[in-house]
Order: structure tokens, then C-alpha cells, then sequence
């Protein structure tokens, strides 16, 4: 059984490099049939393979589809066939290191879909596949040809708009997951997975690899790798330290009904129900001080030592500014008409 298949339109360059693909209907472990099929219409010979089709070819896929009664591909090969962009299909034999631009986008749209989680997939060594690119509103523009294009609009009376130079689009300009909000589209990347009921307001960010798990306010940022727990609240201008970020190997994340305050952050991961001062920033060097149920110092320790801990309210004194930690057993609860999503 195959890893992943998908039928993508895309965009190349006037070297016919590809610049970005967009898969409409991506497939996680494809069954046999559907596999056979494109077997023999592509002439598939096996492994990790993105190969360009012609219509002729993706008519005579959508024929074989049909008969197997893969009628949604079927369907999508049909209208692919009438593209005026090149059409590639991508075939993933297995879950191994990405060898080119449509395997890479075909993972991202995995995770941004839901059907693979961050760190779910294999991810290491895309940004060596992934051109810097003008993301414009007529698409994605290689910049060694931005300035031609610029020009042709203003002859034919038209502005090119260059919305963001980047590796990563927008995540929205392929895949809008069910029940979300997002206040600012350009702040959530391709590959971010964005739960159902997130609302992702307008300082809110999600970088690709990382997101939430649903029913979550999201007003800092979620750094490659991290993820948020259901019922958490990230609050304005926040940070989650990128998971790997600066060398170490703690894998970063957000438990369930966590509170991060505004302007706070963390370098260690949460446990549920933890609770961060606004403004406190904890990494896992931080010395904490551990406080009874009297304020009484217990013991000094690294933050690192509480990574994954449930209940826990992290703050800083206001007279001494040193870190303090208390049992947190008052569990955030989220305003409900806020994440009234649908």
C-alpha cells in the first residue's frame, strides 16, 4: 500500500522548475485499487515519483478511475485535463525524505487537510526544495522573472501586487479547513493544522509543522513544531520557542486549558491546565522558585524540570522579580461565543 497520491495543478518557471503545487483532493495510504489504476495509466514503476501528465493521460485516468468507482479522482482528473497549468501527479511509495517541490507541497497539504498531524510526517530537508518565490495576486512568481512580469502588468494597465517573497504561501490559498477563523489569512502558513473551532486572530501566527487541536484562541504565535491543546488561549503577542530552536531537544508544546499571558512565552513544554504571568518569558534554563500552598520556597530548580507537568501557574514577584511556581487547579475556561465558528 502507498503512503500518499495526489493529482496537483501547479506552477513552473520558464526553466520548467516547479514552483508550487496545489492538490485539491490529496490521499492519504491510497487503497489498491486506485493505486493499480494509476500504475498502469502513468506507467508508474514505483517509489516517490512527481511526474508531469498530459491530458491525453489524465483522460485516460479519469476512464480507468471511473470503472474502479474512484469517481471523486476520477472527476478531478477530468477537469485537470482541461488545465491550463501544468498538472503534475505525485505518488508517495513511502513516508521517506521529499526529492522534489510536488512531494513537498503534497506533505504539506497532508497536514493542513488533517490527515497527518505536525510530526507526523518526514519533513527534514524541505527548505532545499522550496524556491523563495514572489506570492502575488496573480500567484507564485520565480523571482528571476518578478521584474518582466511587474512591467508587462503596467503596459497592460494593471498593478502586479507582491503580497509576501517567501518560501511558504499562505495557507488559505490552498486548503480552508472546516469550522475556523482566522482574523488575517497571511499569518497561517501551508502545513500548519488548524483544529476545528480555532480562532486565529489577527496578531495570531501558525507556521507550518505546528497548530492546534481545536476549540483554541489564538492571538501569539505557534512556532514550527509546536502544538497547542484543545481549550488553550494564546494570548496577544505571545510566543511558543520553535521546537529544536537553538540547538536543544525538547519538543515544544501547549497542553489542554493552558493560559499563555499576553507578551509571555515559553521554551519548555506545558502540561494541561498550566496557567504563564503575562510578560514571563520561561526557557528551559530559567531558575524557578516552587512555592507551598504558604508561598514558602520549597525548593530552586530549571523550568526544564517542570516541562509536561500538569497545574501549574508560572509568575514573576513583584517586589524581588525572581520566577515562581504554584499548583494552578483553577482550569482556564474560554469564552464560548468566541469560538462560535460555523
Amino acid at each position: 500500500m502507498s503512503f500518499a497520491f495526489g493529482i496537483g495543478i501547479g506552477t513552473q518557471n520558464k526553466q520548467g522548475e516547479w514552483l508550487e503545487v496545489f492538490y485539491q483532493q490529496p490521499v492519504m495510504t491510497p487503497d489498491n485499487a486506485l493505486m493499480e489504476v494509476v500504475f498502469n495509466a502513468l506507467d508508474y514503476k514505483g517509489g516517490n515519483q512527481a511526474m508531469g501528465a498530459t491530458a491525453e493521460q489524465l483522460s485516460q485516468l479519469a476512464n480507468a478511475l471511473r470503472q474502479v468507482g474512484q469517481t471523486e479522482q476520477a472527476v478531478l482528473a477530468e477537469k485537470a485535463a482541461t488545465s491550463a497549468r501544468p498538472v503534475v501527479v505525485t505518488i508517495l511509495e513511502t513516508d521517506d525524505t521529499a526529492s522534489s517541490t510536488p512531494e513537498v507541497y503534497l506533505k504539506l497539504h497532508l497536514i493542513s487537510h488533517r490527515m497527518a498531524r505536525p510530526h507526523g510526517l518526514k519533513l527534514d530537508g524541505i527548505f532545499g526544495l522550496l524556491p523563495n518565490l514572489a506570492w502575488t495576486n496573480e500567484g507564485a512568481i520565480d523571482l528571476g522573472e518578478l521584474s518582466d512580469r511587474q512591467l508587462q502588468a503596467r503596459i497592460e494597465g494593471r498593478t502586479l501586487e507582491v503580497k509576501s517573497v517567501d518560501k511558504f504561501p499562505q495557507m488559505t490559498d490552498y486548503v480552508v479547513p472546516k469550522g475556523v477563523r482566522i482574523a488575517d489569512t497571511a499569518r497561517v502558513r501551508l502545513g500548519a493544522y488548524v483544529g476545528e473551532g480555532t480562532t486565529v486572530m489577527h496578531e495570531g501566527f501558525i507556521n507550518f509543522n505546528a497548530g492546534t487541536e481545536g476549540t483554541s484562541m489564538i492571538e501569539g504565535r505557534i512556532s514550527a513544531g509546536v502544538m497547542v491543546g484543545k481549550g488553550s488561549d494564546l494570548g496577544g503577542g505571545c510566543s511558543t520557542m520553535g521546537t529544536l530552536s537553538g540547538g536543544g531537544n525538547i519538543i515544544i508544546a501547549v497542553g489542554e486549558n493552558c493560559l499563555i499571558g499576553a507578551n509571555a512565552g515559553i521554551g519548555i513544554p506545558l502540561g494541561d491546565r498550566c496557567k504563564v504571568e503575562a510578560g514571563l518569558y520561561i526557557t528551559a534554563g530559567t531558575k524557578v522558585a516552587l512555592l507551598d500552598d504558604n508561598n514558602e520556597l520549597v525548593e530552586v530548580i530549571k523550568a526544564r524540570d517542570l516541562a509536561n507537568q500538569p497545574d501549574l501557574l508560572f509568575r514573576r514577584n513583584s517586589q524581588t522579580g525572581a520566577v515562581e511556581c504554584k499548583t494552578n487547579k483553577s482550569a482556564i475556561e474560554l469564552n464560548e461565543e468566541l469560538h462560535a465558528n460555523n
